[in-house]
């Protein structure tokens, strides 16, 4: 018989550094969940990651108080920041360039989110990342 879900938990998780302190414990306290339990279970699982990469993470918790996690990819905006090597987006976007990614590096994102992705083919993909990096404030240049 499947175990009856109390409910959902979504966080955003620093790879291999998941520690009780907020947002992490509160979030997972309210639930009676094992917050060390959660935490160690999450640091081996991101272990082999970049330290400290933001992880979206979707925790189910159980009405025994056990619990599952999904990792999904990093977000879109982090993976196009390290690619460029950019510290922050436009604060101006459509005013200010942050700068410009080609469709290249538009196509290597798009293959490291594919899988979080709705889309069916990889230039729907790229044109999803190339939504992302146009509200972040950067040109789209051929090449």
């Amino acid at each position: 018989m499947a175990k009856k879900i109390d409910g959902y938990i979504g966080l955003q998780v620093p790879a291999g550094s998941a520690t009780p302190s907020p947002p992490i414990g509160p979030a997972l306290g309210q639930r009676g969940v094992n917050i060390m339990e959660f935490c160690k279970q999450f640091n081996a699982a991101t272990g082999d990651m970049e330290k400290g990469t933001p992880i979206p993470t979707k925790i189910t918790v159980f009405a025994d108080k056990s619990f599952t996690f999904v990792m999904k990819s990093p977000p879109a905006t982090y993976l196009i920041k390290k690619v460029l090597g950019l510290k922050s987006g436009s604060k101006e976007p459509g005013k200010v360039s942050a700068g410009k990614i080609t469709r290249k590096q538009l196509e290597e994102v798009a293959t490291l989110k594919m899988a979080d992705l709705n889309a069916n083919d990889m230039d729907a993909a790229v044109k999803i990342i190339a939504g992302s990096a146009t509200a972040m404030g950067l040109e789209i240049v051929e090449g």
